[in-house]
């Protein structure tokens, strides 16, 4: 093996992806370094899964005999993400948290941190590609397009690429956890984790509750007709199934019904029955501020693909950049567009940067 004489300050986060990172970029011959990243305080009593994580990382870490650095950013998350996160939900909207987090904490505190202590990069177990051209740091997708992280890359800064390594960028998930299998790593069949970003596993209704105040209200077909009562419309997302509790409605067929809309003054949510009911599906969508990666004189129209949330379908589109928007033109129409999700644009898998959809356009 020969020795680089480079530091690498991984993120670890007591997962498979950021410990087989770990471990390639030392058997490439980098000098490696772990950073456990303590985003959330707990209250009192709660089970934290922060202190597993953090013990997986610390066995992975003396597994590879690395040192393992400790960062707590719990202020930073609260003031650049989580406070954004709750002023979202509070107008109705549905946030993506991971986004934030991303551009706020993994790739401005964690990189500046790391920096710090001596780092010449940083490195995560994200699944996505980077590519030099041009003197400008692209962001691809990665091999496996089923865990392809792009979509939630979307606002870093393309400079700050320029720092970063992904080591699992021509892997399969498949073939990361055979890594850590064969290299006799603890948490080699570790479930990828869920919910909201360092925040963990949680009901989110409940969650919320701590620093929301939420009403009681109707839930109407799209007659206007009363079917059933909600605990909270902001708690409700457009496509969302679970958690109605509406069934049993006189003169309407036995099957499931989905969120299309909700009035946030009114306090009202808006359910149809089928699941690719016309109510669901958009034509388009106006999306604030296109935020890219790299500089670029925006065109007056693109064409290229959207992608509206994680692991949904791409497609093909016609981008027209306003003065104070960007509306979109689908080629075919997708289901539940949600205002507050971002809307992120590619092409030739090459990730262009995205922005917040404002709204959803019909037919």
């Amino acid at each position: 093996m020969t020795k680089i004489n480079k530091t690498v300050v991984v993120g670890m986060s007591g997962g498979v992806d950021s410990s087989v990172a770990a471990y390639l970029l030392q058997q490439q011959g980098y000098k490696v370094q772990g950073l456990f990243m303590q985003n959330w305080q707990n209250e009192p009593g709660e089970v934290c899964s922060s202190e597993v994580d953090f013990n997986d990382a610390s066995k992975i870490c003396d597994q590879l005999n690395i040192p393992l650095h400790k960062a707590n950013f719990s202020n930073e998350y609260w003031d650049r993400v989580f406070k954004e996160f709750l002023s979202e939900h509070e107008k109705g909207r549905t946030p993506n948290p991971d986004i934030l987090c991303n551009r706020e904490i993994k790739f401005k505190s964690f990189l500046d941190y790391a920096l710090k202590i001596g780092a010449d990069h940083i490195a995560t177990g994200h699944y996505a590609k980077i590519e030099k051209r041009d003197n400008q740091f692209i962001l691809k997708r990665s091999k496996d397009l089923n865990k392809d992280q792009t979509y939630f890359l979307h606002e870093v800064n393309g400079k700050d690429f320029a720092k970063c390594i992904f080591p699992l960028e021509e892997l399969n998930k498949h073939e990361v956890r055979e890594i850590a299998e064969k290299n006799n790593f603890i948490n080699y069949d570790k479930k990828d984790s869920v919910g909201i970003c360092f925040v963990g596993e949680r009901n989110l209704k409940d969650f919320l509750k701590r620093f929301i105040k939420f009403h009681t209200g109707d839930i109407k077909d799209s007659d206007g007709n009363k079917i059933g009562k909600h605990p909270g419309a902001l708690l409700f997302t457009q496509g969302q199934r679970q958690g109605l509790n509406v069934g049993g409605v006189k003169d309407k067929p036995e099957l499931p019904w989905y969120v299309y809309d909700k009035n946030i003054k009114l306090n009202e949510v808006y359910v149809c029955q089928g699941e690719f009911n016309d109510l669901l599906m958009s034509s388009g969508l106006i999306m604030e501020e296109m935020k890219w990666i790299n500089p670029i004189d925006p065109p007056n129209r693109l064409s290229c693909e959207v992608q509206v949330r994680h692991r949904g379908k791409p497609v093909k589109c016609e981008a027209h950049f306003l003065n104070d928007c960007v509306k979109i033109i689908f080629s075919e129409n997708i289901r539940a567009i949600a205002p507050g999700q971002s809307a992120v644009l590619y092409k030739n898998n090459e990730c262009l940067g995205g922005g917040i959809i404002a709204k959803a356009l019909k037919d």
